[in-house]
């Protein structure tokens, strides 16, 4: 079973009915404040935290009074509108007093299904965390349709996770673990603590049921707990409406964690060597000692480019004697890396005409 405090980068998911009350459609003051003196105390560890936080449509439907029922598309936006501000500046103030700086970030399903803004989004979050700061991540549900919505914070908090490299994952929710079957449906139904492996018949347990105000259900749950264990992320199901949700987790509270089989890191190099290269580039006998050290790709070791491919694109790196070292994902296209082949970082800007990524090619972005 995983332990909380041995993360070093841990994604927390936030359910609609944890944060938001029911009956009044207004924010759970007390609990937030008491999730955020958890986020502290996991910053204090030395973990970096992101939160992945539903609660932008509850509250802004509270506020635009338009009930608990089924909302039009148009309603929803509306409401994540009024809601989202609300919801962004209430992590805010729970967290400054701290000394945490809180960033809102919202996505949608293109910006994991686009490689190149796959890796926007991926850069920026990397950033913030590099700077100490915490993001607050949540759908962009003011211009998100059916058709590009993730449909659910279950299956985003999973993929920020990936995105982020993440080495746990934690779904707040209002149950508090994976059963056998519905305990509300059946009461002989029992909790897994841990589930090492998803199978056909785990896949079969999985119900429906959701709350009230979020849209989650169990499938969805499971549906993340498959994409993040197979990034090298543990997951785990809790239920979140204690007061310091994290510090019960850390304490024994009831849980079913799902084990990953690998680490963040060797699972996003298997990814990308799995990936088809559309290019090449090939490299100078400094800079295969540099990769191979550890190092980033820089312009400057480069003595050829390959092929047509564009940002975000799988390449295949090249020694100088001709022999294949690896692949990695181009931080610029083709046309570009041709311009910049051979110069210095410092050149970059004075040759493309703007400010670019030192790197051609980042160590976190290459499989050697």
């Amino acid at each position: 079973m995983a332990a909380l405090t041995q993360a070093k980068r841990v994604v927390i998911k936030i359910g609609s009915a944890l944060l938001v009350d029911r009956s009044t459609g207004s924010l759970r003051s007390d609990w937030l404040t008491s999730l955020a003196q958890d986020v502290v105390w996991l910053k204090g560890l030395g973990m970096d935290v992101v939160l992945v936080s539903s609660g932008s449509i509850a509250l802004g439907r509270g506020v635009l009074g338009l009930g608990l029922g089924t909302l039009a598309l148009e309603q929803s936006q509306a409401a994540a509108a009024v809601g989202q501000i609300r919801l962004a500046r209430a992590y805010e103030e729970v967290l400054a007093p701290h000394g945490i700086t809180t960033a809102q970030v919202l996505v949608t399903l293109e910006d994991s299904a686009n490689r190149r803004r796959y890796l926007n989004s991926r850069a920026t979050l990397e950033t913030l965390l590099g700077l100490g700061a915490v993001p607050i991540v949540n759908e962009n549900d003011t211009v998100a349709t059916d058709e590009i919505r993730f449909g659910d914070n279950d299956r985003l908090a999973a993929q920020i996770a990936v995105t982020v490299g993440a080495d746990q994952l934690i779904l707040l929710s209002d149950v508090d673990g994976f059963y056998t079957a519905n305990p509300a449906d059946d009461p002989s139904a029992t909790r897994f603590d841990v589930i090492d492996r998803i199978t056909p018949q785990i896949e079969a347990m999985a119900g429906d049921a959701g709350s009230g105000l979020s849209k989650g259900g169990m499938k969805t749950k499971l549906m993340a707990a498959k994409t993040a264990v197979s990034a090298g992320c543990a997951m785990a199901i809790t239920e979140g409406s204690a007061l310091r949700p994290l510090t019960a987790l850390d304490q024994g509270a009831n849980a079913t964690w799902f084990t990953a089989q690998t680490d963040p890191q060797a699972a996003r190099k298997s990814w990308i060597a799995a990936m088809k290269p559309l290019g090449a580039v090939t490299l100078d006998g400094g800079a295969v000692a540099a990769l191979q050290r550890g190092k980033s790709l820089l312009p400057a070791g480069i003595t050829d480019v390959i092929g047509h491919f564009e940002r975000g694109d799988a390449v295949s790196l090249v020694g100088p004697d001709g022999a294949g070292i690896g692949s990695g994902l181009a931080r610029y296209s083709a046309a570009e890396a041709r311009l910049i082949q051979g110069h210095q970082s410092a050149e970059i800007e004075a040759l493309l005409g703007y400010p670019g990524r030192a790197a051609l090619i980042h160590r976190d972005d290459m499989a050697l």
